[in-house]
Order: structure tokens, then sequence, then C-alpha cells
């Protein structure tokens, strides 16, 4: 039997075939010795084939091949350095949620995830939620990042997952498509979803007041049906966002206006460092590339995988 996945819990999979049944599956151990540094060898999103077992109460799968996957996004593993997190996969677009305090996203946070995003392929808008509760401003600060991202060709919406402004903009953008909700915990994705389709009813929780941190409502990954012909994916909160398998040389690439750039370059494999008559250097004097870009840039290159503000000499704040 074929089937797409729809919710992993890391030991058990649901899975929906084309017929709209939905199984309980586990994985062969040999997903396991295939060489996949991965936490979770099945993602949210896979197609996989199943094979029935006998069973006296409901019928339980096991899955024994995952399709090709179209795309996936991808992150290092929190705990397992080497190993690494598949967040789901077969992806027509993702909504990054964006929130300036309670809890704040950080650049270097949206510069890795949109990197990754770029080395698969998947389309990404970015959401500012909760522009109900900033001050004139703070609705400055979103203004001004909307506009930075803008300009490279990011489509960006201001919106508030608890009023419900905007919302109809994101509904139209996800139909008929495969889409997925990410940001950190207390972003606002659960919250999102139920503003979109009411019917889920999603758990959502408080910011914690003591850390000023989202508090983990989603536990698991799990794909749901709209009813305007559309599939969501809500994901856990994620905290830190460790970029995987990127060359140096490549990271560049990654990063659309520097990629524009590369071609004008004195060395083909110009890291847009310390090299002479770099096109990406030049732009940035001149100001037509942002500063801010560059400093996530340089910190990728570096392999810094840490989450914290930079401030406007290019130094990292405490």
């Amino acid at each position: 039997m074929k089937g797409t996945v729809y919710k992993s819990t890391g030991s058990w999979y649901s899975v929906k075939t084309e017929n709209g049944d939905f199984y309980e599956c586990r994985i062969k151990g040999k997903f396991r010795i295939k060489g996949i540094k991965s936490t979770n060898p099945v993602a949210v999103g896979d197609v996989v084939e199943f094979e029935l077992e006998e069973s006296d109460e409901d019928a339980v799968g096991t899955i024994s091949r995952i399709e090709e996957r179209r795309n996936y996004i991808i992150r290092k593993s929190v705990n397992l350095s080497k190993q690494t997190h598949i967040i789901a996969s077969n992806l027509d677009v993702v909504f990054l949620l964006i929130t300036l305090n309670n809890p704040t996203t950080y650049t270097i946070f949206i510069d890795r995830f949109l990197a990754t995003a770029e080395a698969y392929d998947i389309p990404v808008v970015l959401l500012f939620n909760k522009i109900d509760t900033y001050s004139d401003d703070e609705l400055m600060e979103i203004k001004f990042l909307a506009a930075l991202y803008r300009e490279i060709g990011y489509t960006c919406i201001g919106i508030s997952a608890t009023t419900g402004k905007n919302v109809d903009e994101v509904k139209k953008l996800m139909k008929g498509k495969t889409s997925m909700f990410a940001g950190h915990s207390g972003a606002g994705k659960s919250t999102l979803v139920n503003a979109i389709s009411p019917e889920l009813d999603l758990k959502t929780a408080e910011i914690s007041d003591q850390h000023l941190q989202g508090m983990h409502t989603t536990t698991f990954a799990e794909m749901y049906d709209l009813d305007f012909g559309a599939r969501i994916i809500d994901t856990p909160g994620i905290k830190g966002f460790g970029v995987v398998d990127m060359e140096k040389d490549e990271i560049g690439d990654y990063f659309p206006e520097f990629f524009k750039l590369k071609v004008d370059c004195k060395f083909n494999n110009c890291l847009h460092l310390d090299e002479p008559n770099c096109a990406v250097k030049n732009a940035l004097e001149e100001e037509t590339v942002s500063w801010i870009r560059y400093r996530s840039y340089v910190q990728m290159v570096a392999g810094d995988d840490h989450t914290y503000r930079i401030d406007e000499h290019g130094k990292k704040e405490d």
C-alpha cells in the first residue's frame, strides 16, 4: 500500500492512503542502518509504501520504502550534533513566522532558514506576526525588516493571528498547496492555523513571563487537510537552526543577492571575505547589499550555529 505521512511521533507514523484511510505504521529496522544520520528517517510529507500486519485489533503497518523526496527542510539535531532532523518534506511553500519580541526572532535565524530553503528550492513567505501588539517604533522596525527581505525577492506579510489581520492573504497563498508553518515556540504557528481553520482547534499556550519565550504546544509535526483545498504542516517550535551539508564556498549561492553578484567577483571561488575585487564587498560599501545579511553570512561561513543579536559594528551582544 502507498500513502503520505501525516504525523510522526518518532516511533509511530500516521499514514493516509489515496482512499483517505489512516493507518498507524512503524519502520523496519533497516532504515536505521542505511547511513541516514537523521533522528527521524521518515518525515511528515513523505510518500511511503507499507504492508499491513496481522493484528487482533486495528490494522497496523510496517513502512518498507520511502519514495524519493522532492525537497525537505532539514536542520542540525539540537542534542545530537552529528545527526540531523528533517522537519518536513515535499513542500510547495513554507511560511516562516517572525516576531519582534515575546519571543525575539533574530535575523541570523531567519537567514539560516532562508538559506536552507534556497538550497532545496523551497519558496518561503515571511509572516511578521503579532503586529497588533507593537509600538510605533517597533512597527517601524518591522517595516524596515520587511523592506530588506522584499528587496531580495521574498514575499513579506504583516499579520495578526489573534485579530485575523491579513489571514485571508495567507490563505490565498496556501490554496492548492502543501504548506508548512515554522518559527520559534510562541511565534503563533498554532494560533494562525486555528485562525485559518478554526475547526482544528489546535492547542496553544501563553508566552512564559519568566523567560519571554514560547512554550511548546505542538509536540510533533502534523499535517492537516483544510477545507479550502490546502494542506498545512504544523511543526514544533524551533529554538535554533543549524545548517546542514553546506560547504563554505556554496553558502553564498543561497543568498540570492550575493549569487547575482558572484559573476563579477575577481575569483570564481570567492568567499566574499578578504578577497580583492569582491563584488559583494563592493556592494556593501555602496550600501546596495545589507550588512545585516552579510553578518549572517559570515557567521554561517564561520560555522557558528548559535543565535544571538549582532550590533551595528558586527559584534556579538550579550
